[in-house]
């Protein structure tokens, strides 16, 4: 069974027939990974190619959405759906609490975000006296290393953000036979972990923003979709299901290209885009690290920028409101760090966990963009951090 963010981690957060270059994961992806390949076939559900689509998996995403979590209103990172618990009696332990995190890495904004989010809520827990912290360096053998060395480190509890699906559920695997292991953000291909925490995932990430742009846009209106790197299972999944709805709709994808997450790969991608389909009628994007690029893009060929997709970074939602764009931001919130803490704590107090701890994935639209635009926040500070209550907020994140 594919304990997978069978998404958005996230997952969180596929595809169903996608071409061999996308066949190989906020947002939240190492960059100088992707394959260079451009373009895509149309995906059909059942092709042979459909390696990470599911189609149950992608019913119940989609269903989500309309579905009120379970927990306190005012902390998301608490609340959950559906969920099926499981008894963690044998993992109780009294006493001073020796946690470790396995990273995938910190190459990102969105990562980077993330690990002060975990820090800053390990430090609100006076039980835990150690918390100790390898970085995989978005590099999959360093990760396997980091984790064997950690299960014989004393640690009382394994945090994993795997850094690629496939090749890490090995090492994972092996340390479910030594200690509890908590997974989040990315998955990996074995049930082993007692709990796996994810936000309604890649499939309701991808859809949300094709179903926008399929809004927005008149049938045969040509994408042009920007991904940053094949082969984790939360942006294939992203992937996947905007395709399933761009097909539906009758709007053509006109091109398809990993960006790497680089700025200037994006603004030359569009650029082209721009001249060889003769226009871009949208723009569709797995992870919004270069939406303000591809905005830029845009401008500098003076054309209109089309309706687009973004994600939670203030740069783009800055931009989405100086500039009154077309725009939706569907998130991987970054406040899903704080989760696995509070997840070690209760398994090594015996109480039960979710087997797939599912969080709320919200979405930014013009009609709430008021809410989560910080001007005091820095332009690659994503708004969904649920951090605000956290110690040494702003600053600590940046701000002012």
């Amino acid at each position: 069974m594919r304990r997978t963010n069978l998404s958005a981690v996230a997952l969180a957060a596929g595809t169903l027939a996608v071409a061999s270059a996308l066949t190989s994961c906020s947002s939240d992806v190492p960059t100088g990974e992707a394959n260079p390949g451009t373009s895509t076939s149309a995906a059909k559900t059942g092709d042979a190619q459909s390696k990470f689509f599911e189609q149950a998996e992608y019913d119940k995403q989609l269903a989500l959405r309309n579905k009120t979590p379970q927990g306190p209103a005012d902390r998301p990172w608490e609340q959950m759906f559906d969920p099926q618990m499981v008894q963690t009696d044998k993992y109780k332990k009294s006493g001073g609490l020796h946690l470790c995190f396995s990273n995938a890495g910190v190459f990102n904004p969105w990562r980077q975000v993330g690990l002060k989010n975990i820090r800053a809520e390990v430090s609100q827990h006076k039980e835990i006296t150690e918390f100790t912290v390898f970085d995989g360096q978005g590099k999959d053998d360093k990760q396997i290393s980091d984790i064997q060395e950690l299960t014989g480190k004393g640690c009382d509890a394994l945090i994993v953000s795997p850094n690629t699906t496939a090749t890490l559920t090995p090492a994972v695997t092996s340390a479910c036979g030594k200690l509890p292991v908590i997974v989040f953000d990315r998955g990996v291909d074995t049930d082993c972990p007692v709990t796996f925490i994810n936000p309604i995932g890649g499939y309701a990430y991808g859809a949300t923003a094709a179903e926008f742009l399929v809004q927005k846009v008149k049938p045969g209106g040509k994408i042009l979709a920007l991904r940053i790197s094949p082969g984790v299972d939360v942006l294939e999944n992203r992937w996947s299901a905007a395709k399933l709805a761009f097909d539906k709709a009758g709007l053509k994808v006109a091109d398809v290209q990993f960006t790497e997450g680089d700025t200037a790969k994006t603004k030359s991608i569009v650029a082209d885009a721009i001249q060889r389909s003769g226009g871009v009628d949208g723009v569709w994007m797995d992870a919004g690290a270069t939406s303000v690029a591809a905005v830029e893009a845009f401008e500098d060929a003076g054309r209109d920028v089309p309706p687009i997709t973004g994600e939670d970074q203030q740069d783009f939602l800055k931009v989405w409101k100086d500039k009154k764009l077309t725009a939706i931001a569907p998130t991987y919130p970054t406040f899903q760090w704080r989760t696995p803490i509070i997840a070690a704590l209760r398994i090594l107090a015996g109480q039960p966990v979710p087997k797939e701890w599912k969080l709320p994935q919200p979405t930014i639209t013009e009609q709430n963009l008021g809410q989560y635009y910080k001007p005091n926040m820095p332009p690659l500070h994503y708004a969904m951090c649920g951090c605000e209550n956290l110690p040494g907020f702003p600053q600590a994140w940046g701000g002012k």
